[in-house]
């Protein structure tokens, strides 16, 4: 009897521990599953917030008028071409005088009597105003045909011309309006002008093709653009695309297949991974301390940032490769030995061509990291103002993260909190695709080999 006792004892233990075992292992998926659905919760969240806000600003609404290049008030002599004797410096002399002459041109009235005809109450007394309805860049705009082709003076050109910043937020309801007029950018009168050219169809909301093709600006807000830092952006991934995978990749080649195992190797492998964890900005005092101070090369520009970008992925891309490498069978190597190869025919020959998929993700994911960083190019003084597109990576430039930094900073933040979040999706989008083509790349080559 207490032998069956014991036996019901036992199995009760048993049925027990098992009943145990499972709540803990139910317990454990039902926390695995709220975990992956919480985080894809506020990724979700994150991303709605996002696109709701930027997708907006990709359409800015602008008017299209009919402007007349009127030659009464466009007076400037004809546009000196150079003379078969005449030397360079003479006619660089007469041509900067004709640009100045063109400068001096009262180019907000060619714009005021040009918009003047679609108002339906104005008066004479209010022309200051008129101008208010589009971004101060118009009238360099104008500037700039009469300048490339003065043949223009005395016609009339259908032109699209942007909306002020105030007015553009005012037409798509990003401001209050029943905010006392003293709290309003615009005057009275001109938001009634908006309200109204609107209403014709005069305004209208187009795809900003500025945020794309022109640079930053200061003086005409509705006309900044991601030119500038988008090719900032550019020559510093150029720059680590072919400094630091190349450099990365035969590193990490050399410290797995040929360096011979001692003290020193261990070092190098023990820094290298410390390297990965140092955080970004320290890299960008490293920068601004080597390559500013002591090189001498010029502050804010693309091949510092390229530089720094480099020294900051070099260890990432040394980590894949060297774990890509491990992940090569022993035997490939021991066939191609036996069969006669050398040590560095076996590497490049059979080793190398089964790892470069794995080589390709890590070094496209540390170009989209780079890609997305802000800190380091703080330091090396990318966050100034630059109003020009980088001809080369040693003029002054932005990058893309820096640009958002600035533009969250801006005073009139119900333009530019939409602008920031546009340059967010912009980039988002940049570093998407280089993690798809890392992912394309991968499943492209694995087939392959």
């Amino acid at each position: 009897m207490s032998q069956d006792n014991s036996n019901l004892t036992v199995q009760d233990k048993v049925v027990a521990s098992l009943k145990r075992r499972r709540r803990q292992e139910k317990l454990f998926r039902t926390l695995g599953l709220g975990s992956v659905i919480l985080s894809l919760a506020l990724v979700a969240i994150l991303f709605i917030n996002i696109f709701s806000k930027g997708v907006p600003a990709f359409w800015q609404t602008s008017m299209t008028v009919e402007v007349y290049f009127d030659p009464d008030v466009i007076r400037i002599s004809e546009k000196p071409e150079q003379q078969p004797n005449e030397t360079f410096e003479d006619f660089d002399e007469r041509l900067l005088d004709w640009e100045t002459q063109l400068g001096f041109v009262n180019f907000n009235r060619i714009l005021s009597d040009s918009i003047t005809p679609l108002l339906s109450d104005f008066e004479r007394s209010q022309t200051r105003y008129v101008t208010q309805l589009v971004t101060s860049g118009e009238r360099h705009a104008l500037r700039d045909m009469v300048m490339e082709d003065p043949s223009i003076v005395g016609e009339t050109r259908s032109l699209t011309l942007l909306t002020s910043a105030d007015v553009d937020v005012w037409l798509k309801g990003n401001i209050d309006r029943s905010l006392p007029d003293d709290q309003l950018q615009l005057p009275a009168v001109v938001r009634e002008w908006a309200d109204e050219l609107h209403a014709n169809g005069h305004i209208q909301n187009r795809f900003s093709t500025a945020l794309f093709m022109n640079p930053d600006s200061r003086s005409s807000l509705a006309s900044a653009g991601l030119a500038g830092a988008f090719v900032g952006s550019f020559y510093m991934l150029l720059i680590v695309i072919f400094l630091a995978i190349p450099m990365g990749v035969a590193a990490a080649i050399y410290l797995e297949e040929f360096a011979p195992k001692n003290k020193l190797t261990d070092i190098i492998e023990v820094n290298i991974n410390n390297l990965a964890a140092v955080p970004s900005i320290i890299f960008g005092l490293l920068g601004a301390a080597v390559f500013i101070n002591w090189f001498k090369l010029p502050m804010s520009a693309p091949v510092v940032g390229g530089l720094v970008l480099s020294l900051m992925t070099l260890p990432t891309v040394i980590i894949a490769t060297r774990a890509t490498l491990r992940a090569i069978p022993p035997s490939i190597r021991a066939a191609a030995l036996g069969l006669g190869a050398s040590k560095t025919q076996t590497v490049f020959h059979h080793v190398l061509p089964l790892a470069i998929p794995g080589i390709l993700t890590g070094s496209i994911l540390g170009v989209a990291q780079a890609l997305g960083e802000t800190a380091p190019l703080l330091l090396i003084g990318m966050k100034s103002f630059v109003a020009s597109i980088p001809q080369s990576p040693m003029d002054q430039a932005t990058a893309l993260p820096v640009q958002i930094y600035l533009w969250q900073g801006n005073e009139l933040r119900n333009f530019f909190e939409a602008r920031t979040s546009a340059a967010i999706i912009v980039l988002l989008m940049l570093m998407i695709s280089l993690n798809s083509l890392a992912i394309w790349l991968r499943r492209k080559l694995e087939v392959r080999w």
